[in-house]
């Protein structure tokens, strides 16, 4: 019931001031976004690579209309890399792209010029010595963002992708993304989508989420198994079995803040962990997506607000 409303307030910039500003709630922003700058993110990636987990990188920021923007989003990914590198951290982390942040909405061009920012960023990746994944939107960007990592990883075949197991399109997705070589971070969905394209009963996602899963880790390419849901891990884990599969094979991804005991847990059992790092000036929005997925998530936050420590 809350789901709605607080991805309505998402776009409230009076709310994101008045939250910003208290410092009683300062702990629920830092607990799910490190900080706005790149030092920020680096530090945060630091601190998770000498716990023995692994890492991958947002600049917060999406829908982008205005060119420009687009240009400094591919910077902030720039100088991520380029200090990611320069401090040596950059074999443990990787950076995930969304490009409706590069300009993909964009009338006329979009998509190509979303396609040549990618690439921008693929090559300082690689020259950095990591990867990129191509984070997945909205069900409506599904083909061009696929169209788009097709074309990417004619130069670049380290580049992820994602699929988001509510759509059902997706068994059919992995089942195309499955082969040698190719990086598939397979998660539940985040988007609000209508019936016609989607699962919405969350039993339903769930059993996608096995079917498309049994999928990735019975084919060739490297599962990347994004979920915090305790019943997926331990399904990930039998099938790994079934399909000997061993450690380093595939991985286990989490978003930075959540259930991190669990994280350590997996990296201390010889699981390759990484973890969702977002950063950026663009956080708000994040953070209210956040709360709405989770009830324990928007407890935590008022019990922030009115904590006096």
């Amino acid at each position: 019931m809350l789901r709605q409303p607080l991805l309505l307030i998402s776009r409230s910039e009076n709310l994101k001031t008045l939250i910003s500003s208290m410092p009683v709630s300062s702990g629920i922003v830092n607990r799910f976004v490190p900080g706005e700058s790149t030092d920020s993110a680096v530090e945060a990636s630091r601190q998770l690579i000498d716990a023995g987990l692994h890492v991958t990188l947002d600049f917060l920021g999406e829908d982008t209309n205005d060119r420009q923007q687009a240009e400094k989003t591919v910077d902030a990914y720039l100088e991520l890399l380029a200090a990611l590198s320069g401090q040596g951290l950059a074999r443990n982390c990787e950076v995930s792209l969304k490009l409706s942040a590069l300009g993909q909405a964009l009338p006329q061009d979009g998509e190509k010029l979303s396609l040549e920012n990618a690439r921008t960023v693929c090559h300082a990746a690689r020259n950095a010595g990591t990867t990129v994944t191509l984070d997945m939107e909205d069900h409506s960007t599904s083909d061009a963002t696929l169209n788009t990592l097709r074309e990417l990883r004619k130069d670049f075949p380290e580049t992820g992708a994602v699929v988001q197991a509510y759509l059902h399109r997706t068994e059919a997705d992995c089942q195309d993304l499955a082969y040698e070589g190719s990086r598939v971070r397979l998660c539940k969905g985040a988007y609000n989508q209508p019936e016609s394209v989607a699962f919405n009963d969350k039993s339903e996602v769930d059993k996608s989420y096995v079917r498309c899963l049994k999928i990735l880790m019975a084919g060739q390419g490297y599962p990347m198994i994004a979920t915090h849901d305790p019943r997926m891990i331990d399904i990930a884990g039998a099938l790994a079995t079934r399909y000997t599969r061993s450690q380093g094979s595939y991985e286990y991804q989490m978003l930075y803040g959540v259930r991190p005991d669990e994280q350590r847990r997996l990296a201390e059992a010889g699981e390759k962990m990484r973890v969702y790092i977002p950063y950026g000036y663009e956080w708000y929005g994040y953070l209210m997506r956040r709360l709405a997925e989770r009830p324990g998530n928007l407890t935590f936050f008022l019990r922030s607000l009115v904590s006096k420590k």
